[in-house]
């Protein structure tokens, strides 16, 4: 399955949800943006867009199931949803296996391993910053302290003008 009919699937798993739609296209773009310049590899990008698209497939659960969609119970609830959802992919068990990690670990801010991580942590605190209003001054340290890649610390710096 290519990333675009991943998208068209978790467009149609949203269920109408504007704002999450919208959420996953926003973090997809960030995320492949700064892959793609951060030269990431075929394999890596793949994996780290599939997980960009995919990151909040809990949402809908943990709303139903908890009454909100924090990141801890997404993380809780997320890789088993992700694992159904890309079964029939033809993706393989290892590239599912990981962008399953991705998602159950992507409000975990310590113990980053690859660059898919990374990029994934920094994509998804851009939107999320971006739809919460978060200040210069939070974002800013969320620059110093977190953001690794050379490109999302530009994009970041950039979208909030800092």
């Amino acid at each position: 399955m290519t990333i675009s009919q991943i998208m068209a699937r978790m467009i149609d798993y949203a269920n109408g949800n504007i704002h999450d739609i919208g959420h996953l296209t926003h973090v997809w773009t960030y995320a492949k943006t700064i892959g793609e310049l951060e030269g990431l590899d075929q394999q890596t990008q793949f994996i780290l867009e599939t997980a960009a698209i995919t990151h909040d497939i809990a949402c809908p659960l943990c709303r139903e199931k908890y009454g909100s969609a924090d990141g801890k119970r997404q993380e809780q609830e997320g890789p088993a949803l992700v694992r159904a959802f890309l079964a029939d992919t033809g993706m393989t068990p290892e590239q599912i296996q990981r962008v399953a990690y991705l998602v159950g670990h992507h409000h975990t801010l310590h113990d980053i391993d690859g660059p898919d991580y990374q990029i994934l942590i920094e994509a998804d605190y851009i939107v999320n910053a971006c739809e919460g209003g978060y200040d210069k001054k939070t974002v800013g340290a969320f620059i110093d302290k977190f953001m690794r890649t050379q490109s999302g610390r530009r994009i970041a710096k950039a979208v909030f003008q800092i």
